[in-house]
């Protein structure tokens, strides 16, 4: 006897066998028990995740010789026939090849006799989103309102192709996609019934690539039995796959941490060796920064059987939280722009080294005292680091104003640049509302700027004072933005501190919107005072509406 496959040797049989798809089970099996039976039925979702095996199944059920109900026995011969694919009242329509009207009215025209030898007579028609618009026409009356002993039973990848008069007329049923852990044990299942020894990372594997769909995944695993020669094991599914090793992803992710480019550059060389997917390296890299990052947030959800789980907790540890996100960032990034790269290889190693580029700086990196004194351009305390400057020379010191060109010089508008790091009398006493527009901030940092009140100078830091109700502005972000123009403004490193507390003065925020309130109040009176608008008033008892009054 041939071989036979296995998506076809262990296609389910009944409800109960099905995996996945709860939710399609539970109210067929309802229908079926309670005898609440639609005429027309549309199934929908990816390929290989059940459309045509519910279909079957549920033919079987109308057509049991046992009776209707959601458990049918498999033993009768109508039973037997369905699931052997030659029962005479089950008719399968393929609608990619049946595309014309003329082929659907022909099919249509044999719904009026009486199955021959089941209960209904069922059609199928797989793929019906093919069908011309003139078939869809053809079809709606019987559609509609079918003879009693008729069930329509359409499946398709893609609904939205559907008329909506077909959509109406049908139960939709929407099909999920597997997930992994279920696919995996259904496979384990399989093996150990086949007598098969298998490795259950292999399994993982290709329920992951498996992308949802069962079919897919018993048919890469006919290909995996094939390719060890009987057994299924990780090592030589990995190399069937062409699948990256995790072991290459946490030996990049600990190159990045410790900061060694040499170490980044070899795994990518190793992978190129192997002839590894890159753009599957990418997407795995992916999915373990998310591993690492939902063990930093919420460990208890990282479980326990987790092949991997110490070493991602130990990169949680080392990693920050704020540079896991920036990773996640440049790794799907990478790979979108990978076909854009040279070639795979080198789109690889420049988001590895855009990972090393923007880590967060060591605690060693920050300026020494003597590296202070001089004016810098940014915040001593940046987030990341771009890519190493090479060495160059200081430039030379700005020889100082003599006493007489100081003479000269106008007084500086604003009262708090400069300032003199022992002056925190001044920098308390400064104009927090005419320092902001000098600071020529944008976006979150502007907004957290002009919610503040200017509190002083206090050991190096600056520090402000924010509202509790305003706490949602506290964003890492906008404060090192900020402290970044703090810094430039002020011709050296500050370090900005923010504190919760109610402010004593108004923000500036507080004041621009009490300068609108009396802007709109001025408005307002200006309209009221008008004498042909108070004649309006008083000719036709009419109202003022407040709110389309804007001031110029």
């Amino acid at each position: 006897m041939s071989y036979q496959v296995l998506a076809r040797k262990w296609r389910p049989k009944s409800f109960s066998t099905l995996v996945g798809q709860e939710h399609v089970v539970r109210a067929l099996t309802h229908a079926l028990t309670e005898q609440r039976l639609h005429h027309a039925y549309l199934f929908t979702g990816t390929r290989g995740v059940g459309k045509t095996t519910i279909a079957r199944i549920l033919a079987k059920s109308l057509n049991c010789e046992t009776g209707i109900s959601a458990t049918p026995c498999g033993q009768c011969s109508a039973c037997v026939e369905i699931d052997s694919g030659r029962f005479v009242d089950l008719l399968e329509v393929d609608a990619a090849t049946n595309t014309r009207v003329d082929e659907m009215r022909q099919l249509l025209e044999n719904a009026v006799y009486a199955p021959t030898r089941g209960r209904y007579k069922v059609y199928v028609i797989d793929e019906v989103h093919m069908l011309s618009n003139s078939a869809f026409n053809a079809m709606l009356k019987t559609l509609e309102e079918p003879p009693e002993h008729v069930k329509f039973i359409l499946a398709t990848t893609d609904p939205q192709k559907i008329p909506v008069t077909v959509l109406s007329r049908c139960l939709q049923f929407n099909l999920k996609q597997m997930q992994p852990p279920a696919i995996g044990g259904h496979l384990s299942r399989i093996l150990a019934a086949e007598g098969i020894a298998f490795e259950q990372g292999a399994l993982n594997l290709l329920a992951r690539s498996a992308a949802g769909s069962m079919r897919d995944a018993l048919s890469l695993l006919d290909q995996a039995i094939a390719h060890g020669s009987g057994r299924v094991e990780e090592a030589q599914v990995r190399d069937m796959l062409g699948s990256v090793d995790l072991d290459h992803l946490f030996a990049l992710l600990d190159a990045v941490v410790a900061g060694d480019a040499a170490a980044a550059l070899s795994v990518a060389d190793d992978m190129a060796m192997r002839s590894l997917s890159f753009d599957a390296a990418l997407q795995e890299l992916a999915a373990l920064l998310t591993r690492v990052q939902v063990a930093q947030l919420a460990p208890q959800a990282i479980a326990e059987d987790l092949p991997d789980r110490e070493r991602i907790l130990a990169l949680a540890a080392a990693m920050q939280t704020e540079f896991v996100q920036l990773a996640y960032q440049i790794a799907i990034h990478g790979r979108q722009e990978l076909p854009l790269a040279p070639d795979d290889h080198a789109g690889f190693v420049m988001t590895a080294l855009r990972l090393l580029a923007f880590r967060p700086e060591a605690a060693d990196s920050v300026p020494r005292a003597a590296d202070r004194a001089a004016p810098v351009a940014r915040a001593p305390t940046a987030a990341y680091r771009t890519s190493p400057t090479p060495n160059v020379a200081p430039p030379p010191a700005v020889a100082p104003l003599p006493p007489a060109a100081a003479v000269a010089v106008p007084e500086p508008t604003s009262s708090v640049c400069p300032l003199a790091e022992s002056d925190s009398t001044a920098v308390a006493d400064a104009d927090w509302h005419r320092l902001l527009p000098e600071l020529k901030l944008s976006g979150m940092a502007r907004e957290l700027a002009q919610h503040c009140e200017l509190r002083g100078l206090d050991g190096g830091q600056i520090v402000l004072r924010l509202a509790p109700v305003h706490r949602h502005l506290q964003m890492k972000p906008a404060q090192d933005k900020l402290q970044q123009a703090l810094s430039e403004h002020f011709g050296r490193p500050l370090i900005l501190r923010i504190e919760l507390a109610e402010t004593e003065a108004a923000t500036p925020a507080a004041s621009a919107q009490r300068a609108r309130e009396e802007r709109q109040e001025k408005a307002v009176a200006a309209i009221e005072q008008d004498g042909f608008v108070r004649e309006v008033i008083e000719m036709f008892d009419a109202q003022l509406i407040e709110s389309s009054i804007k001031p110029i």
